[in-house]
């Protein structure tokens, strides 16, 4: 059997082409999905419920007559919550426990000072009012985003929380109600892809009209996201899931072949990629891909992904290592090193850090606590993980004692002359008071 998955070597010549086309998740986009998703769009915002319906019976392959139909109830949420396992329950109700306490720890609150002048400066903070959750379906079900995404809102303070979920063939996952049902989700909807975004933003008959959607989604999710952005706000425009693994070579291979198929298998588009300076542990890594790939459920995606864009990297050492993680600027990051914390200083892009050999990414996408919503394509260099932080708005806060605007308004009156905005200096220079003699 041939190698699976690409070895490249950080000192050949062509190493940095060859990387930048690993990396260009642009490339592997249809270009005609902006096309279609427009025309989605447009008629959800023209059409509403009834291209809902339209998209939905076409898409999912359902036969659904009437809009509420797409609804579920709360007593459908409880009824799911009653029929997972007491197992299943348990961990449910333990990653929500945990995510929660997490995220409790993100809470901002308002503040104020005031200054010798007697004028108030100061921060209100406020949880925005109704968001829109997108959790997907299809090749695979996902009550961990529930998670992810609805309790960090439910910190926040948010009144209201709509899900999304698409459900093909109109198979429903009890996990994911379930999910729902815990995590306190106000309305769910069975919809899912380019009209779900849509309707979230623009509102429909039957589904509100949302301040902002959070959740990753297909292709066909991202591009509706970008193009809504604007109308409603957004978390981020999520490219498919990656895992970037430093290891020093001791670590056993068969762990980290597994915490590469554990992105891998999320879909063809995925990206696995290791970095190590053992040559030998690479090759070990690439026999324990090969053993361990015929026993895999999902094998065939983990097969496309690992050999479209996967990667095993040789560098020189581990500080080069740390220069390609900067570049790279991975959703997930395993440092599998003898020393995680002193290789986490140098490193300053990556959504979220696993240290240590035990430290499975698997652990972070159900139950340690972070959400599992991060910045993908690179765009953690300026992105931050889905958090409490997303669903709160800050108003500024400023009210003038009399001499407070007096001072300012001198200061506001020759910055607004040097622009040119006389108006703005006239009115700031009302509130100077006059000298009295």
């Amino acid at each position: 059997m041939s190698d699976i998955t690409s070895l490249l070597n950080a000192s050949d010549n062509d190493f940095s082409a060859n990387l930048d086309r690993l990396l260009a998740w642009d490339s592997i986009v249809d270009s005609g999905v902006d096309e279609r998703v427009a025309d989605i769009l447009t008629a959800v915002r023209n059409d509403k419920d009834a291209a809902l319906l339209k998209y939905t019976n076409q898409f999912d392959r359902r036969d659904v007559a009437d809009a509420c139909d797409l609804e579920l109830t709360q007593a459908d949420l409880d009824a799911a919550l009653a029929r997972v396992s007491s197992e299943e329950r348990l961990a449910l109700e333990t990653a929500a426990t945990r995510v929660t306490q997490y995220h409790q720890h993100q809470l901002a609150d308002s503040w104020s000072y005031t200054e010798a002048d007697g004028t108030i400066l100061g921060q209100r903070v406020l949880p925005l009012e109704r968001v829109g959750i997108y959790v997907p379906g299809g090749k695979a079900s996902y009550p961990s985003t529930v998670f992810m995404c609805g309790l960090p809102a439910k910190v926040a303070g948010v009144s209201e929380i709509i899900m999304m979920v698409p459900t093909p063939d109109g198979v429903i996952n009890d996990m994911v109600l379930a999910a729902a049902a815990i995590a306190g989700v106000t309305k769910v909807f069975t919809v899912g892809g380019a009209q779900a975004i849509a309707a979230l933003a623009y509102g429909t008959e039957s589904v509100p009209k949302v301040d902002k959607i959070v959740g990753p989604g297909n292709v066909y999710v991202a591009a509706a996201k970008r193009m809504v952005f604007g109308q409603v706000g957004l978390d981020m425009v999520a490219g498919p899931s990656e895992i970037l693994i430093v290891c020093d070579g001791k670590t056993n291979p068969d762990w980290i072949a597994m915490d590469l198929f554990s992105q891998a298998e999320h879909d063809e588009n995925a990206q696995s990629i290791l970095i190590s300076p053992d040559a030998d542990f690479l090759q070990q890594v690439q026999r324990s891909i090969k053993t361990l790939l015929p026993t895999m459920e999902r094998a065939e995606i983990i097969r496309e992904s690992l050999s479209k864009r996967g990667a095993l990297i040789q560098v020189a050492d581990l500080e080069q290592a740390v220069t390609l993680v900067n570049r790279i600027a991975p959703e997930h990051l395993e440092l599998s090193v003898e020393s995680p914390e002193e290789l986490m200083a140098g490193i300053h892009n990556a959504g979220a850090i696993f240290l240590g050999r035990y430290t499975s990414e698997a652990l972070g996408d159900y139950c340690a606590g972070p959400s599992h919503v991060l910045p993908t394509s690179s765009t953690a260099r300026f992105s931050s993980p889905l958090g409490v932080y997303d669903f709160q708005k800050r108003t500024s806060i400023i009210q003038c004692s009399p001499a407070g605007a007096s001072a300012l308004g001198q200061v506001a009156s020759v910055l607004a002359r040097g622009e040119s905005l006389t108006a703005h200096a006239r009115s700031a220079e009302m509130r100077i008071q006059k000298d009295k003699d």
